[in-house]
């Protein structure tokens, strides 16, 4: 809904996902003339797959490779070593690998035909899954037609760079997903049913990660400056981003090692209040599918996001150069349109968490107040889902685009960053790096508050802004009954995403650490770590987003009710026995006296908070 306007790269996501010759023709369809190239505006419909003719022997120039292309109808499976098995391959497999202008009889007689036909030996080559081009298997071959591009990347602008980056990790990068999906999955189930033991293997597992990933980036640190086939500029930015990791990490270990051993006293509180989460979402089974929604919704967006961004990075208008081929140069502003991309990432992405954690908390409001607890309402999940569509979107969007507005300075901050880190002094290296920390910070809490802003819309049906202040008033109020439980609740779950994004990076180090050979990793391990993070924070915030809302709606039921026959309580004795026991209320006199409502009694209708 907020990425418009690409339609004008429709030509570029054809050239790139369908590949295209340097003649002018997209292979896999029907082409149009260019002017003054007399070998475009052929039909290629069967002919899909891109062909280089020096495969083994590629050369640069200005950022691009200099061998011709062109577009066949199937890939050498093996190795052809004369003219003459290049013409047996045409005539048995209908894939001519000469220039299109030269006739199949004429493979061996043509005097030209040495220039017009690919150099000999050809490799036995593999379509790309993707992009459909022929890429060699040899190793030798592979291992040149690789030190080309990378050798490439070196030269080029730092989109371009994730752009190849992306690309040149793309099967690591996809294996580390599923793991992702693997790990979080097995942790909403863990959550699901937790008992005190299953939180302390959750914190040693955390610990024995935060440390082991540490150690693994010194050692790899150390082992990349030292190497002495580090050359590349690609290799050198991986030795800096080694150093930037393994020093974060560090202080993330520390800092989260000190919270669990300040924090450790008040476990027994977390398992009792993940067993009433446990108990809610065991009513309304549906919500621990909610993320695989969510993440299906995502891997959709995020791989049209993708296949748009290789298309802004290979838009461009068709240019004759000698000899009858054709050129595409670049668009100009054409990265200011990347900037516009990457923002409708950003804010696309918390859109769509955002209407998950409405949903989450619509259903969870159902269910509080409800009177007879062993008969939940019907269907609250889908009823939920009803709602934020017909009523509820605008502030899914207002909430998401405020988290945006407070993420995109980070970004810009640390693009600046790295730009003038040579040149800047200390003092302003420490500036930026401050206020870096500052707007984390205020984006956490924007987060959080959002988050009781979606819940009191569900209760009350107020729109963002008035949802959000009463969610600030009633907070402020009862801070003192529900931080100190609901904020380490809040901790372990952050712990079991810090468990995945430490394994998930690990892997991916792993990985990347075995193929040395994709030098350029530094971007895919990034897109590793940002993906980790969000698909772990999706999946458990099903119990983060119960909580908070069950919390909220405690405060409000104490609000609103006062335990009378009249007004008698919604909440869940043992929830109410947790907060007492926790927080130490002087009035657990009171509490206690509840008297528990029969199933036959009529609720009392919330207004909206003043």
């Amino acid at each position: 809904m907020f990425i418009t306007g690409y339609a004008v790269m429709a030509g570029a996501a054809e050239r790139l996902v369908l590949g295209y010759d340097s003649f002018g023709n997209i292979c896999g369809r029907k082409n149009t003339p260019v002017k003054g190239a007399p070998l475009s505006g052929q039909d290629m419909t069967n002919k899909k797959y891109v062909f280089f003719l020096n495969s083994c022997s590629l050369e640069m120039q200005s950022l691009k490779i200099s061998s011709l292309s062109l577009c066949v109808s199937s890939c050498p499976q093996e190795q052809l070593n004369s003219l003459e098995d290049l013409q047996s391959f045409a005539r048995n497999n209908g894939s001519c690998l000469c220039v299109y202008n030269l006739n199949i009889s004429s493979y061996t007689l043509n005097p030209k035909a040495a220039e017009l036909c690919p150099t000999l030996p050809v490799p036995p080559s593999k379509s790309f899954p993707l992009f459909n081009r022929c890429v060699p298997q040899n190793p030798e071959c592979y291992s040149k037609y690789a030190s080309v591009l990378i050798s490439m990347v070196n030269e080029m602008d730092v989109f371009h760079r994730i752009l190849s980056a992306i690309l040149a990790g793309r099967d690591t990068v996809i294996g580390l997903s599923v793991l992702v999906l693997a790990f979080s999955f097995i942790l909403v189930l863990a959550f699901r049913f937790i008992r005190t033991l299953l939180v302390h293997t959750l914190i040693a597992l955390v610990v024995f990660g935060l440390l082991f990933v540490s150690g693994v980036l010194w050692w790899l640190y150390y082992d990349y400056r030292n190497d002495p086939s580090t050359e590349l500029e690609t290799e050198k930015e991986n030795v800096k981003f080694l150093l930037g990791y393994a020093i974060f990490s560090t202080i993330v270990t520390v800092i989260l090692l000190s919270l669990i051993l300040v924090l450790r006293k008040r476990l027994q509180f977390t398992v009792q209040l993940f067993r009433i989460v446990g108990k809610i979402i065991g009513r309304i089974p549906l919500l621990l599918f909610q993320p695989l929604w969510t993440f299906l919704i995502l891997i959709v967006f995020w791989v049209f996001w993708v296949a748009v961004l290789l298309s802004l990075g290979t838009a461009g208008t068709a240019q004759t150069t000698s000899g009858g081929q054709v050129e595409y140069r670049a668009l100009s502003g054409i990265c200011y349109m990347a900037w516009y991309h990457f923002v409708g990432l950003i804010w696309t992405s918390e859109f769509i968490l955002a209407c998950q954690e409405m949903t989450i908390a619509g259903a969870v409001v159902t269910c509080y107040f409800n009177r007879n607890k062993n008969s939940p309402p019907p269907h609250p999940v889908l009823s939920s889902i009803s709602v934020l569509f017909c009523y509820h979107l605008g502030t899914a969007v207002k909430g998401a685009f405020l988290v945006t507005i407070l993420r995109i300075p980070r970004i810009v901050l640390l693009y600046l960053y790295n730009i003038l880190k040579q040149k800047e002094s200390a003092c302003a290296k420490c500036l930026f790096k401050c206020c870096f920390c500052w707007f984390w910070c205020q984006e956490n809490c924007l987060r959080y508050f959002n988050q009781h802003a979606y819940t009191t819309t569900a209760v009350n049906g107020t729109n963002f802004c008035t949802s959000a202040k009463d969610a600030v008033f009633i907070l402020a109020k009862n801070s003192a009954k529900l931080a100190s439980i609901s904020c380490f609740g809040d901790f372990i779950l952050f712990l079991g995403k810090v468990f995945v994004v430490c394994f998930t990076v690990f892997g991916g180090l792993m990985a990347f650490n075995y193929h040395r050979e994709l030098q350029a990793w530094v971007v895919p391990l990034l897109l590793v770590g940002f993906f980790a993070y969000v698909m772990s924070h999706s999946f458990l915030s099903v119990f983060e987003v119960t909580a908070d809302a069950m919390f909220l709606c405690f405060a409000i039921d104490m609000e609103t009710n006062d335990g009378s026959a009249e007004k008698p309580y919604f909440v869940d004795q043992e929830l109410l026995t947790l907060v007492s026991q926790s927080n130490k209320l002087t009035e657990g006199q009171k509490y206690r006296s509840v008297r528990p409502f029969q199933d036959n009694e009529d609720g009392t209708e919330l207004q909206p908070m003043v």
